[in-house]
């Protein structure tokens, strides 16, 4: 009777312990593949409208920020301006691929786009949704910011200013796998 009774305060005293830790800190790299920050990025491997193939499938050379986007999104539009500079300023250390989630648009309306913002970074198309999907994209723009092992280190839902993605990549770059 005292073992059993010792067994459950010590099962209820761990679960207790892993349930107060914060998120935050969970720091273990897990080779599941889970649109998460702590989890290894979904692969995919995607067309972009220059015709090259883009891929994310763990270990990389450089970190790379996934821009979801469609067309005909007001804070798209007001977002692209601010990813074309950072790109500009970070494209010699860090690949930006701006995904267009074609399922949503239109190839001929994703390239007006680009052509009227001047959107220089890679365009991979996702024709068939299957990558938006695998990262549950529910909203656009979402933008993703993976660091060179594959792991997802920053989700973000809806437009970020200019300044507040600088910080992010530059915490992303001081950090040495």
């Amino acid at each position: 009777m005292n073992k059993i009774a010792l067994a459950m305060l010590v099962t209820v005293g761990v679960g207790y312990a892993v349930w107060q830790q914060p998120q935050e800190s969970v720091a273990v790299v897990s080779e599941v593949q889970k649109p998460e920050v702590g989890f290894a990025a979904p692969h995919f491997s995607l067309t972009g409208l220059d015709n090259q193939v883009y891929k994310v499938e763990g270990k990389r050379d450089r970190p790379v920020v996934l821009n979801f986007w469609a067309s005909w999104c007001g804070p798209c539009r007001m977002e692209a301006p601010d990813l074309q500079k950072l790109y500009e300023k970070y494209k010699n250390q860090i690949d930006f691929y701006g995904i267009n989630v074609t399922n949503n648009d239109s190839p001929e309306a994703a390239a007006a786009f680009v052509q009227s913002y001047k959107l220089t970074f890679p365009i991979p198309m996702d024709v068939a949704g299957t990558v938006s999907n695998r990262y549950l994209i529910q909203a656009f723009p979402t933008t993703y910011v993976i660091d060179t092992n594959g792991v997802v280190r920053k989700k973000i839902i809806g437009m970020i200013d200019a300044p507040t993605l600088e910080l992010e990549l530059r915490k992303l770059l001081q950090e040495k796998p």
